[in-house]
């Protein structure tokens, strides 16, 4: 019988099993792959591929002003007075403009020979196309020698050739305006609020454009009409956001820096930043006006300069307690925007959440340090209030550490999970890591695989209490919540302090599948209501463990997901022979080699940082309140209202 079942298995995969997508057909598959998902986030994220375009204009210095309004019917147009997307024949396809190929074509556009734009947030080829793909209504019009062009299209399908619509002696630049497509952002609609303020952020970070804001939909706080321009730059944006708190220099250490000057490179970097006890510090970054929410090469630049530059203040100052700062401390208080602008970066992902360049670094940091130095020299006064503010700073961190090494070994004493905690040997917090897993059978590979200096282990036994749908008295007394909080060292609520986390990093380690996913789910609401503060300080991660290992010969591949495991199939390892594919059922099921290699080594493994992105205060504690609450009549609304989303699981 198993033969039989395995013949016909076999005789059913075959070359007419193997789909072949078209470029717009797996953009709309697989959004996630080129925004990050469907969700909110994602869905702003497509107005900001657009406004990109026309900044890459205006900074290459083609374009003056950009537009972004918002209409009541939830389309969003982006204009400008650039040179206008060419719309003659493309020398590679001349049946079709090079207009319908950026919109209609990944890895098309004008970013890739250097030639059109030296410095440019586009770089993959892909924005223009995939905002067309996720929308159900797209409208190009160009404005190119006098003449006004126009382009429709639905669902990155063209719905008629280019048209020429008329004149246009007194106008230039291209205008998109575009409607998500609710098949795939389902009722999430755009914000005012939070295009408003990305359209302002982007007028910071290049002084020579200005932006103009419209909205046709009032929100009640956000402005329906403006016009940003900032001649100051990053200096006025700081100044802004600090809003007249009381900071350590009277004026912020600002400034720009160009990059043919100093290297004989396309390219500058512009800063400012400032010390204040008003607020806990920050740092945003941007690169070619793209945010970069998790830092990068330019960030390390940056705060390596500011480091060096303090610490040889000091020495010249006879204070030989500048030596103990570290970066940690110039972050606290320390208020930061870089903004930098060089040719070809490359991004982690395509939504180009962090900066991966590594000339970026050294470029940054000489570039800053110079100015830093001189700085501080001019301004004596600031530089002493600044240094003894990071001189107490690192005084502080290091009397926090000693104390909390007392209290780790006082702390490890009395846990009493025999069988349970499996404990690193690191007397410190700094670069320890609590993975809690799935059961004992992950627990047993986990510990082989770990690191032992450095990586602990909880099992759970099952499933966590959902802390919204249970009494709050079955809190106290629920062993897998006692075991975790005494094994984390801190209160719950109330009661929780930062300062007793014994573990730099929590990662939830569950299998990849429902049930894994529905356990990281209650442990991240447990976090969140619990334990908040961990996740705002970026200690609690997700671990990534693969579904499937391709082997073919020598060649070995780990793939998160099954389209994963497709493209690895339909292009090849590289190997030779037949590509073996094993699934992993859970984590027990994988040794420990391909458990560390995999999901624990920090040199080869992916993380998820757990973060909190809401617009407007309580909104991520509605949802969360919403899914996993005790009104099961908002979590079947919830189902309703995105169950069209569902169009990736394998039934």
């Amino acid at each position: 019988m198993n033969d039989l079942l395995s013949s016909a298995t076999t005789s059913d995969y075959d070359a007419s099993s193997i789909q072949v997508l078209e470029d717009m057909e797996h953009v709309r598959l697989r959004p996630g792959m080129y925004i990050g998902g469907k969700d909110d986030r994602a869905l702003h994220h497509m107005v900001a591929e657009i406004i990109d375009n026309s900044m890459d204009e205006a900074v290459a210095g083609h374009a003056t002003w950009i537009e972004v309004e918002l209409h009541e019917n939830g389309h969003v147009t982006v204009r400008d007075n650039g040179r206008g997307i060419p719309i003659d024949p493309h020398p590679k396809d001349p049946s079709k403009t090079a207009l319908e190929i950026i919109f209609c074509t990944l890895n098309a556009g004008g970013k890739f020979s250097g030639d059109s734009y030296e410095t440019s947030g586009g770089l993959h080829g892909v924005g223009s196309s995939v905002v067309n793909a996720l929308s159900d209504h797209l409208r190009v019009e160009v404005a190119r020698n006098r003449e006004l062009y126009m382009m429709e299209f639905s669902r990155g399908i063209p719905q008629a050739p280019l048209a020429k619509i008329g004149a246009a002696p007194n106008r230039r630049g291209t205008s998109v305006t575009f409607h998500p497509d609710p098949e795939i952002f389902g009722s999430l609609k755009l914000k005012p609020a939070r295009l408003f303020k990305m359209s302002r952020s982007k007028a910071y970070l290049f002084s020579g454009v200005e932006i103009r804001w419209k909205s046709a939909i009032a929100d009640g706080e956000t402005p329906q009409e403006a016009v940003f321009k900032f001649p100051g730059g990053l200096a006025d944006y700081l100044g802004e956001t600090l809003n007249g708190a009381t900071t350590y220099a009277e004026r912020p250490f600002a400034g720009t820096v160009d990059f043919k000057d100093k290297y004989n490179v396309p390219g500058k970097v512009e800063w400012a930043i400032n010390w204040t006890p008003s607020r806990d510090g920050f740092i945003q970054s941007y690169c070619n006006t793209v945010p970069t929410p998790e830092g990068g090469t330019h960030e390390a630049g940056f705060w390596a300069a500011i480091l060096k530059g303090i610490k040889a203040y000091g020495e010249l100052a006879n204070n030989r307690k500048a030596a103990q700062i570290t970066r940690e401390d110039l972050a606290t208080g320390g208020c930061a925007l870089v903004s930098c602008f060089i040719r070809e970066p490359e991004f982690v992902g395509q939504t180009k959440d962090r900066l991966a360049t590594t000339d970026a670094a050294r470029m940054v940091e000489g570039a800053v340090r110079d100015h830093f130095d001189n700085w501080l020299a001019a301004d004596t006064k600031s530089a002493g209030a600044i240094l003894d503010f990071l001189v107490l700073r690192a005084e502080e961190r290091l009397r926090r550490r000693q104390e909390k090494e007392t209290q780790r070994k006082t702390a490890t004493k009395k846990l009493r999970l025999p069988g349970k905690l499996t404990d690193c040997s690191s007397n410190t917090r700094d670069g320890t890591e609590l993975f809690i897993v799935e059961g004992d059978s992950a627990g047993g590979s986990a510990k082989m695989a770990r690191n032992r200096v450095n990586q602990a282990l909880l099992p759970l036994r099952g499933k966590i209490l959902n802390v919204l749908g249970a009494a709050s008295s079955k809190l106290g007394t629920n062993a897998e919540i006692s075991d975790l909080t005494q094994a984390l060292g801190v209160g719950l609520g109330s009661k929780f302090n930062l300062d007793d986390l014994r573990y730099d990093k929590i990662i939830i380690m569950t299998d990849a599948d429902v049930d894994g996913a529905h356990i990281a789910a209650l442990l991240m609401t447990f976090f969140f209501t619990q334990m908040r503060p961990m996740i705002d300080a970026g200690h609690l991660y997700l671990a990534c463990p693969p579904l499937f290992r391709l082997t073919q010969g020598a060649k070995r591949v780990y793939c998160i997901d099954e389209a994963e495991r497709d493209e690895w199939l339909e292009k090849g390892l590289g190997g030779k022979g037949k590509i073996d594919v094993s699934r992993f059922k859970g984590l027990g099921e994988m040794d420990a080699k391909d458990l560390k290699e995999t999901t624990m080594d920090p040199r080869s493994r992916k993380l998820i940082r757990v973060t909190i992105d809401e617009d407007e205060p309580g909104e991520t504690g509605d949802l969360v309140e919403r899914l996993m609450g005790k009104k099961p009549e908002l979590r079947f609304q919830y189902i309703q209202e995105n169950a069209r989303f569902v169009v990736e699981l394998d039934v």
